[in-house]
């Protein structure tokens, strides 16, 4: 071998052991988390579901009856749910609010890509380590139609994760046809994560009063103060709405707090063991809904629209509990609702996910007007 190659051989050698070692130093890359398993279909006949009427595809269940129904597999829009040409447009305020601000909620979050794990003793639980206080900020929007007359007390209706732009939209609608009263909408946004760990976890998932009584004393002065309203103080003219766990969260403020509230309107409601910290008044969150607090308790003044899709969340987490099945879970809850005479309707949506954004745009309309049926319309 010449000298020149010889060079060569050794310089390449060289470059080779550095690359090696270089690569040994490296930390390997995080494995990224397995994609979640699509939820099977099911079907609303099953064995066990609560018998159901099966509507025409295209079609809504009638705003004045009770029980459960049926729809799809088609999802047009209602005609509510566009700005409609000479209907009178409310007006709609949009802040943030933050968590230096409330006494109630200073914020926790969960650090990113971290997650609960299971409980080896007890597979209904969820060991979360990564959670810690945290400030949030919070996006907010009232809605007020232009019918309101200032000064008088408003009917309202308060709703999870919001702004919700197509909630202010069918109510401009619905009001000016006189099928939902003149009202006020105050939608909030969460304080931010999601799940166990998690400031809107801790918001939503909570089985107690506490977000009904931030909402009283946080928010609805606010709201009064800054924008010039009036807010009744008759649970009879207030509701709560909300998709996912916001929708266990509009019933939660209900069921805690029924001297504020008696109308709940849910989109995929996570009627399921989200709660955390375990509580062991309420060791189910709120599957305790239907496996015990409905069927235990006196029945409470509250109406509620509720709907869960074919293809809802189906365990969409580690736990083993058997108490991750939102289809189930909402079922389970036109159940007892029904045996304990309650005024609601269940709707079933064939071809529909969580919180699908094309049922609630065929439905909402309807869902408003059955919640608030009852009640004057001005």
């Amino acid at each position: 071998m010449g000298d020149r190659e010889s060079l060569m051989f050794r310089l390449l050698s060289i470059a080779f052991l550095i690359s090696l070692t270089t690569g040994l130093a490296q930390t390997p890359a995080a494995a990224p988390r397995p994609p979640r398993p699509t939820p099977p279909t099911r079907d609303p006949h099953t064995p066990g579901y609560v018998t159901a009427k099966e509507l025409a595809d295209g079609a809504n269940a009638p705003a004045n009856a009770d029980g459960n129904f049926i729809l799809g597999p088609t999802h047009n829009p209602a005609p509510e749910m566009t700005v409609q040409e000479g209907v009178p447009q409310g007006t709609v305020f949009e802040f943030t609010m933050a968590s230096t601000d409330s006494k109630i909620y200073p914020g926790i979050a969960r650090e990113p890509g971290t997650f609960g794990k299971p409980d080896p003793s007890d597979p209904a639980k969820i060991i979360v380590t990564t959670s810690h206080t945290a400030p949030h900020t919070r996006k907010m929007a009232v809605y007020v139609p232009k019918q309101y007359v200032p000064g008088t007390a408003a009917p309202f209706i308060v709703g999870a994760d919001g702004p919700d732009r197509a909630l202010f939209t069918a109510l401009d609608n619905l009001i000016a046809q006189h099928k939902v009263p003149v009202m006020i909408a105050i939608s909030l946004g969460n304080g931010s994560g999601d799940a166990q760990g998690s400031q809107r976890g801790l918001e939503y998932d909570t089985m107690s009063g506490l977000y009904a009584e931030f909402v009283e004393k946080e928010v609805l002065p606010l709201v009064e103060k800054q924008y010039n309203v009036k807010l009744t103080k008759d649970p009879e003219g207030r509701a709560t709405m909300g998709g996912s766990s916001g929708g266990s969260c509009a019933l939660i403020m209900a069921w805690y707090h029924p001297e504020l509230y008696h109308r709940v309107l849910t989109y995929s409601g996570t009627y399921v063991n989200q709660q955390w910290p375990s509580n062991p008044e309420s060791p189910h969150g709120a599957w305790e809904f239907h496996e015990h607090l409905i069927p235990n308790s006196p029945v409470k003044p509250i109406r509620l629209w509720m709907e869960v899709g074919d293809r809802d969340n189906f365990n969409p987490n580690p736990m083993g509990d058997g108490m991750h099945d939102w289809v189930v879970a909402n079922e389970n809850m036109a159940k007892v609702l029904a045996a304990k005479g309650y005024h609601y309707q269940f709707v079933f949506a064939r071809n529909a996910g969580h919180t699908d954004r094309t049922v609630k745009q065929q439905t909402l309309p309807e869902a408003l007007e059955y919640v608030w049926q009852g009640y004057p319309k001005n």
